[in-house]
């Protein structure tokens, strides 16, 4: 089993910043991609970032140039930057992780959220 422990949500006024930290432990094989979801109130969850274990990243179009993904690999860590925070930006922040369990099964893991509110 992977497990997931996200940090550094919480409240920003519009314009601010805030980073989220993703670490993942337990009998893990190997990570082959780790990312940020999102999901606002009345809203489906949705990529943000991912950043993939040789470094390639994908994202949503919405916070591009705003946000920035990034990974320890040796720390099983992932990282997400995020700069001039909008009110739309609000929602619940999952961490995501495809990886293999030490018995090599594959397996899409999820942490429990963390809570980013833009607010003035």
């Amino acid at each position: 089993q992977v497990h997931l422990v996200e940090s550094g949500g919480g409240l920003v006024q519009p314009g601010g910043s805030l980073r989220l930290s993703c670490a993942a432990s337990g009998k893990i094989f190997s990570i082959n991609s780790m990312g940020w979801y999102r999901q606002a109130p009345g809203s489906s969850r949705e990529l943000v970032e991912a950043i993939t274990i040789g470094g390639s990243t994908d994202y949503a179009g919405s916070v591009k140039g705003r946000f920035t993904i990034s990974s320890d690999n040796a720390k099983n860590t992932v990282y997400m930057q995020m700069n001039s925070l909008k009110p739309e930006d609000t929602a619940v922040y999952y961490c995501n992780a495809w990886a293999y369990g030490s018995d090599l099964s594959p397996g899409d893991y999820w942490g429990e959220g963390t809570l980013v509110t833009v607010s003035s």
